[in-house]
């Protein structure tokens, strides 16, 4: 018999058609589901490529402890697969995160602290840098890792690929460690270099999980502005309004990042006659059932 690990199951997620948010002949939207990965996020990806990288690498081997900063997604992917992959981890993240966020990363076994809310995912990165140094912990670095875009050059673009059979014309993520999107990038203008990238960003002011702008100090080191050719700014209102649209209308449960995510679809669907559009459903709408979304 021929079995198989959880590890087997990250990716080839669904791409589905809206039906309802979205009529528009010559127009095609696409939603590819990550939520359903085994840690239920797109994160899944870039966890295991980044953890099992370093293996491989022998940066670290099994029971050494792993130290990240996370505002939630990357910490449960890395809680499952330093368990999977036979690793400690030791997660930083701020303390206005969602409760089920840190309830599913213990409850994978991975260690949680919790750092000040008013200083955000910065003063999560840095606690985390302390622990590297005084502990001596390895620090992944998501942000400066480019094991995280490797996973998506690797995985997430080429099923875009096959699943459209390369009629993809437009690609649109959020915006958060730019892992998923640069990644995206590489891969489908490797195929098609007209193919048109966009990437979704808050307004000034908005608040919207996984979903950022980054102050030049701490810019992901994997970021690359020349392999995005458009970005929309996404208001924390828009964000939310098609996050419940998408539940009630599409039967797509998620998080605030997606409903930002295809509110620019829809802009981008708006400006055009004719293409196929595909758009990143980051996660799960139920680690988000403590915060006011769905009230």
């Amino acid at each position: 018999m021929k079995t198989k690990s959880i590890i087997d199951f990250v990716g080839n997620t669904p791409l589905v058609e809206v039906q309802n948010i979205l009529k528009k002949e010559g127009v095609t939207l696409l939603l590819k589901l990550e939520g359903n990965n085994p840690g239920g996020s797109v994160k899944d990806r870039a966890a295991y490529y980044m953890i099992s990288e370093a293996i491989k690498r022998k940066n670290i081997k099994k029971g050494d402890t792993l130290v990240e900063a996370t505002s939630g997604n990357t910490g449960i992917a890395l809680a499952l697969m330093a368990k999977v992959l036979g690793v400690n981890m030791v997660l930083t993240m701020p303390e206005n995160s969602t409760i089920e966020r840190v309830k599913t990363m213990r409850a994978y076994g991975a260690k949680v602290i919790l750092t000040p809310a008013d200083e955000g995912i910065e003063g999560a990165i840095d606690y985390a840098l302390k622990l590297k140094y005084k502990k001596g912990y390895f620090r992944l670095n998501q942000f400066d890792n480019f094991d995280n875009p490797k996973a998506h050059f690797n995985t997430t673009g080429p099923e875009i690929w096959r699943d459209t059979e390369g009629e993809v014309t437009h690609f649109v993520s959020a915006m958060g460690t730019t892992g998923t999107i640069t990644g995206v990038s590489d891969y489908l203008k490797s195929q098609n270099e007209n193919i048109t990238i966009i990437g979704a960003q808050p307004t000034e002011g908005a608040k919207i999980p996984g979903i950022r702008k980054w102050s030049e100090e701490y810019m992901p080191a994997i970021f690359k502005a020349k392999k995005i050719d458009q970005i929309f700014e996404v208001s924390e209102e828009e964000a939310k309004e098609m996050t419940v649209r998408l539940a009630k209308e599409e039967g797509v449960f998620a998080g605030m990042s997606s409903g930002g995510s295809v509110a620019t679809a829809l802009k981008v669907a708006e400006s055009i006659d004719k293409g196929v559009i595909v758009a990143i459903i980051c996660d799960r709408g139920d680690r988000y059932l403590s915060s006011d979304i769905y009230e």
